[in-house]
């Protein structure tokens, strides 16, 4: 697997998140426990365990969740963040108030299930062009709230992240284009206003726009949607005008697909794929 690195944002930032969604889930309280036990009252043991192969993702912000409903909870990693699992495997091991496992369960094992999903759907592509340059690359197609979250989940997976949000960098789209009236127009314009060191991404869908991007120095060219063989010539044009410029893939890349476009020479290769068609990995929390 090519190198990736996969930064977890500090719980000053996370914090917030988690507490929402614990009270969506706790509301004015959780009847069933608290109708059957005191507080504190009963410490327990219990373990999380995998049910599906895949690869692990969330682990510490699951343990997040139930310290913040009791900070005397112990969650022991047992399957590394990041690492696979196989059906059986035991992912973690909790001990505290029983009836904080049970409060804290669902939000925790939903988080962990929703990112480990992500992580290794995000893997098998990247297994697929491992031995090629490219990378690949995720996308703000995600879910609104858990955004900073899955993208932590596809670079655990392997992925390289793409901007966090609009202001990280510009990319200037179809759209865009038509609104400014031309692609040389656009990047005028924009590098009229943005700060250093930010860097100017334009999506291209034909030849003669990859040759317009190019004369008005787009730091990044994207191939948006181009056949193949459209794309190696894109590729070549790119690389003989300007060795400085990054090319981008994006559009409809599967499975069965990615390694044909990493195969032309580019740099990166977005989907929003390991986000949007993931399936959740199947874990569960089970007493000792």
């Amino acid at each position: 697997m090519k190198s990736s690195v996969a930064v977890l944002p500090p719980f000053l930032v996370l914090d917030q998140l988690l507490q929402s969604w614990l009270l969506e889930d706790i509301g004015r309280g959780d009847r069933t426990t608290q109708s059957l036990l005191l507080p504190n009252s009963t410490r327990s043991k219990a373990r999380w365990i995998g049910k599906a192969p895949g690869i692990i993702a969330g682990l510490p912000i699951a343990a997040r969740v139930f310290q913040l409903l009791n900070d005397q909870v112990n969650f022991v990693n047992i399957t590394a963040e990041g690492e696979k699992c196989e059906p059986g495997q035991v992912v973690a091991e909790l001990n505290g108030s029983l009836d904080t496992l049970l409060m804290g369960e669902r939000v925790a094992l939903n988080l962990a299930m929703r990112l480990s999903g992500i992580a290794t759907l995000t893997n098998l592509y990247v297994e697929k062009i491992s031995d090629l340059p490219a990378q690949l690359v995720d996308t703000r197609k995600t879910t609104p709230g858990l955004r900073i979250l899955e993208k932590y989940a596809t670079a655990l997976g392997g992925a390289i992240n793409h901007r966090m949000g609009l202001d990280d960098a510009v990319m200037i789209k179809d759209n865009h284009i038509v609104a400014a009236g031309g692609i040389g127009e656009a990047i005028s314009r924009v590098r009229c206003h943005i700060p250093y060191p930010l860097t100017i991404e334009i999506e291209t869908e034909s030849l003669a726009q990859v040759r317009e991007a190019l004369k008005y120095k787009a730091d990044i060219i994207m191939l948006d949607n181009m056949p193949v063989e459209m794309m190696n010539e894109a590729v070549l044009l790119i690389r003989e005008a300007d060795s400085r410029v990054k090319i981008e893939a994006s559009g409809n890349v599967t499975l069965e697909t990615i390694r044909a476009v990493a195969e032309t020479g580019v740099d990166y290769i977005s989907t929003s794929a390991p986000i949007t068609q993931s399936r959740w990995l199947d874990l569960s929390m089970r007493m000792d």
